[in-house]
């Protein structure tokens, strides 16, 4: 597992392209689904991006290590007893640690990267003194690259100390728990510190110091303790690792881990790559694995309620009333037509006389009709009723295409819809202005509307005929002799044949227009369907899909974050 926790030489490697990449991701999870996420776990996202960002942006290949610890740990004690010098102040007093010290070793300038942590202390250790105490360059050597911070007490009284601390280990690439025998099982170490940053195991390493107040026994069971208590707070395969600043008991073994994690420069980018995984992996709780396809989702009883609530059955039947009054006026007995102006246009009456396109609003309104002016039809407003069966029949689609998302994305579903709402019933009355509802005229019209006028020509040139010779006989002229068919004058049979066979085919043009009507009904009323699916599509479909969308988006992104 841990190199820092194993003692193996090098840190399990992360590179700069994978940190890049799960940043890249995050952020694209948080820029798609950060609105419907766990607010708390956003922010925690939004730091690690920002820190990933940060550091990768400043120079020099260092590895931060923090001793980190309760008041009293001789976490001070540790660092000087790295270091080689008192740098840090110790004293019976506490607390004693107010602000960070930093520790540098080689010849690197870390002046950008402690700028950065906002530790202003800070000292260059001497390799030559520090080898010379050491006995052997070795392990110095291996040093370099090494920032140690002494950190604040975590749990002390002045709550700045314990502000700076937590900010600091936000930071810091490698923790180093420093805890002593008589608080090694201290809740707030383990519950608000160890418990949370327990996902960074392979940069985490548990110090046990003052291990020379135990006896043998003693020290034995304390680190056995201490282990398990580890293993409790989620860092897998803990290991604990016993230090004496007083004795240096430990302190080759701790600097060697050290060395470990410095020698691998890969320490960072773990800490880095941990902290997104971390973040990724918290957000993807609040993602469902799957959402509903809007495309398969069954629509017939959202499309009939919006149709019902622009009027649809109302206006179709306007459109066969229409159609047969047209018929009428073409096909009708030619001296009956005259009576279609007693029926009004029941498309007019709706304002619907076009056969499509956006009425254009009069230049002068003064006197206008307002819905006239306002480019609306006269179509009934929707009943209490059927508005209920919308909205009905709108939740329970919605209800369907958010169901398995969490409760803020079924929120956000709803919110989508509901956000267009108010301009729903004006969609609906514009997709039955700009649909036609006429189309071209039957041919049979025309033709019917021929024979019409020859039978009724026919008919007023019998009348005619008729009317000349009852003048002719009132005057005592001599009559012409009148042909005639059988025993009926020629007058007379183009009178009688033009009406009665006018009347005729009026009635049987008047019964195939009622067959007609349906046919254009059903043409319109497609068209109706399709302009009140495209409202739907645009209302509630496409804002449903957008967010069912955003949602996979942000499902592969913390996939590929937190993989």
């Amino acid at each position: 597992m841990s190199p820092i926790t194993k003692g193996r030489a090098k840190v399990k490697p992360a590179s700069s392209a994978e940190v890049g990449e799960r940043t890249s991701a995050l952020s694209m999870a948080l820029l798609t689904g950060a609105a419907e996420l766990e607010p708390a776990m956003v922010d925690r996202a939004r730091r690690a991006v920002d820190k990933a960002g940060e550091r990768g942006g400043i120079a020099g290949d260092h590895t931060v290590v923090a001793l980190a610890g309760a008041t009293g740990s001789g976490k001070s004690s540790l660092f000087n007893a790295l270091v080689g010098a008192d740098i840090a102040t110790i004293g019976a007093r506490r607390p004693t640690t107010a602000l960070p010290s930093a520790a540098v070793w080689g010849d690197a300038d870390a002046s950008q990267l402690l700028d950065w942590l906002g530790v202003a202390t800070r000292h260059v250790v001497d390799d030559t003194a520090a080898a010379d105490e050491e006995g052997s360059g070795g392990s110095v050597g291996a040093l370099d690259g090494l920032v140690l911070l002494d950190l604040p007490d975590f749990d002390s009284r002045e709550v700045a100390h314990r502000v700076e601390a937590e900010r600091i280990l936000e930071l810091v690439d490698v923790f180093v728990w420093v805890t002593d025998p008589q608080k090694y099982a201290d809740a707030r170490l383990h519950d608000d510190f160890v418990a949370l940053l327990s996902q960074h195991g392979a940069v985490t390493l548990a110090v046990l110091n003052q291990c020379d107040r135990l006896s043998p026994a003693g020290l034995k069971a304390v680190v056995s303790d201490l282990g398990a208590l580890l293993e409790a707070d989620g860092v897998t395969k803990a290991t604990v690792l016993p230090t004496s600043a007083v004795t240096g008991e430990g302190l080759d073994t701790l600097r060697q881990r050290l060395a470990n994690a410095v020698a691998g420069h890969a320490a960072s980018r773990q800490r880095l790559r941990s902290d997104l995984v971390v973040a990724a992996s918290s957000l993807r709780r609040g993602i469902a694995d799957t959402e509903p396809d809007v495309g398969r989702l069954d629509r017939a009883a959202l499309d009939t309620a919006l149709a019902r609530s622009a009027g649809v059955p109302i206006v179709l039947d306007a459109v066969a009333r229409d159609y047969r009054r047209e018929a009428f006026a073409h096909t009708g007995w030619l001296f009956a037509r005259w009576t279609k102006g007693f029926a009004a246009d029941p498309l007019r009456r709706l304002r619907l006389d076009r056969t499509g396109g956006r009425p254009p609003i009069p230049v002068d309104i003064e006197g206008a009709d307002v819905r006239a002016v306002l480019g609306r039809s006269s179509i009934p407003t929707p009943t209490a009723a059927t508005a209920s069966a919308v909205d009905l029949a709108t939740r329970s689609f919605v209800r369907d295409a958010s169901d398995g998302l969490p409760v803020r994305w079924r929120q956000s579903v709803e919110d989508a819809v509901e956000g267009g709402d108010g301009g729903l019933a004006d969609a609906l009355d514009q997709a039955m202005l700009t649909t036609s509802l006429r189309a071209r005229r039957p041919i049979w019209w025309l033709v019917v509307n021929i024979v019409q006028w020859v039978l009724g020509l026919i008919a007023v040139a019998g009348l005619v005929w008729l009317a000349v010779l009852w003048v002719v006989g009132l005057l005592g002229v001599p009559r012409p002799e009148t042909p005639s068919v059988g025993i009926l004058p020629v007058p007379s049979l183009m009178l009688l044949g033009g009406v009665l066979l006018g009347l005729g085919l009026g009635l049987v043009s008047r019964w195939w227009a009622r067959i007609g009507a349906r046919r254009r009904r059903a043409v319109v009323g497609r068209r109706l369907t399709e302009s009140v699916a495209a409202v739907a599509d645009e209302r509630i479909l496409i804002p449903v899909d957008e967010v069912l969308a955003r949602h996979r988006e942000t499902r592969q992104h913390l996939d590929i974050a937190a993989r």
